[in-house]
């Protein structure tokens, strides 16, 4: 009689304490199976279906009577939220220069935006919260480094198949309607490149599994160095050595892809991470960004990837068109400063006439996007002032707050928020770039909580 109470009292305990675990397949099934997901067609699209079970066991967690912790900073971030959706309300305003609409045409690109932000807040709390126990940092940094990899195929791929496309399951879904416009093919129709006409007609510029050119280069910056860390934790030299190799195939699709912004990134990158190891005393570093640097010179002479960087430089078609938009995003942020207009706007017709606008014939001409050619305009022409201060604040004070970790996830996380700051003045961040920035703020916390920051 006495075994009965005893199994009654161990089996709620044993529940409880399995409502307060946290599992890590929210977080790793995003990571490890990207590009499945890219495959099916939900590509960006999984991080806010993941978000659903992350809120739901987040919240199961709390009420089982173990508390949530948020971000350190999380105050400026919540004030650039409030900011997301109170410019909302701004939508139907039609600034000086854009094309006239309604709010209630331009509420469903606003709602996706806003919906994205908030299931990365859901990624970042929950990744944060996640114990050694249920999800091990360098378990998350092996499949950030595994994305690199991905990316690098990616480029490959575009490189050598710039043509390849497929309809994707989730494409074949939808009404022919709706798949058929260009948003919608944006998030659920795969392809390895971007045609464009930069230095040739015809060039194909990698893409794969990201979407745009743009974000591929963006990513490749930002997943670089969990790429090294992985490598450097890891005690199998076999890993050490894959890891170098695909570094070094990495040039190759980098310079191909026509990115300035890659290049500047990775430069970013390179001489953050060399600045913080010798403030720490490491001067080895000197050495060998001094040897990477002769062998990439000796690259772009002895191969024809100078030749093609040469004439991307020669090239700054993109230049007036950023100029124009820049002036823009500046000339609407003055018209609201406060709140914004809650999303971006097409400009009426093109930079050098109102009469040059986007035609059947020219798809590529006038009505280009205010606040998608760069985070920091979109921030400031969207948002106002107020979000783009809580988005930039949050992500500063993180960097001050972690500025002491000298431990290897510490410095990859700080140089993939530097590099994505200087990102920010031509790359747009949503969806996975802003994924994997709050994914770096993660590990930096996590970091501080479990001490181990040299």
């Amino acid at each position: 009689m006495s075994q009965a109470p005893a199994r009654a009292a161990g089996g709620p305990a044993h529940g409880a304490i399995k409502n307060r675990t946290l599992p890590a397949w929210p977080v790793a099934s995003i990571l490890a199976f990207y590009p499945i997901w890219w495959a099916l067609g939900l590509g960006v699209l999984i991080f806010a279906l993941m978000a659903v079970p992350m809120l739901f066991l987040l919240i199961r967690r709390r009420a089982a009577g173990r508390p949530l912790r948020l971000p350190p900073g999380f105050a400026w971030w919540a004030i650039f939220l409030i900011a997301v959706v109170v410019s909302l309300g701004a939508l139907g305003a039609d600034p000086v220069g854009t094309v006239a609409g309604h709010a209630t045409g331009r509420l469903p690109a606003a709602g996706y935006k806003a919906l994205m932000y908030a299931a990365l807040t859901v990624l970042l709390v929950y990744a944060g919260n996640l114990t050694e126990d249920e999800l091990p940092r360098r378990r998350l940094v092996k499949l950030l480094g595994w994305l690199f990899v991905v990316t690098v195929l990616g480029g490959l791929l575009g490189m050598v198949a710039g043509t390849f496309e497929f309809t994707s399951p989730v494409e074949w879904l939808l009404p022919s309607g709706v798949r058929n416009k260009g948003f919608v093919q944006s998030l659920v129709h795969p392809y390895a490149a971007q045609i464009m006409d930069i230095v040739g007609e015809g060039q194909p510029r990698p893409a794969a599994p990201w979407g745009y050119t743009n974000t591929w280069g963006n990513n490749f910056c930002l997943l670089a160095g969990w790429l090294v860390v992985a490598a450097w934790q890891s005690r199998s030299g076999k890993a050490k050595f894959w890891a170098v190799v695909c570094l070094v195939v990495s040039v190759v699709p980098a310079v191909v892809s026509l990115n300035r912004g890659l290049w500047i990134g990775a430069g970013v990158l390179v001489l953050y991470v060399a600045v913080r190891y010798v403030l720490a005393g490491k001067l080895w570093i000197i050495g060998a960004v001094a040897i990477a640097a002769a062998l990439l010179g000796v690259a772009l002479v002895a191969t024809p990837l100078g030749t093609v960087v040469g004439a991307r430089l020669d090239n700054g078609k993109s230049n007036g068109v950023r100029s124009f938009l820049i002036d823009r995003a500046i000339d609407g942020f003055q018209g609201s400063p406060i709140v914004g207009y809650g999303g971006t706007r097409n400009t009426v017709g093109g930079r050098n006439s109102i009469t040059v606008g986007e035609s059947a014939g020219c798809e590529r001409c006038g009505n280009f996007t205010v606040g998608g050619n760069g985070q920091l305009w979109q921030l400031l022409f969207a948002h106002g002032a107020v979000g783009t201060a809580g988005y930039l604040g949050f992500f500063a004070y993180g960097l001050w707050r972690f500025r002491r970790d000298r431990s290897a996830i510490g410095v990859a996380g700080s140089a993939a928020i530097v590099t994505s700051f200087s990102a920010m003045l031509w790359y747009n961040s949503l969806v996975t770039p802003l994924a994997f920035m709050v994914l770096a703020f993660a590990l930096l916390w996590r970091n501080s909580i479990e001490g181990e920051t040299t």
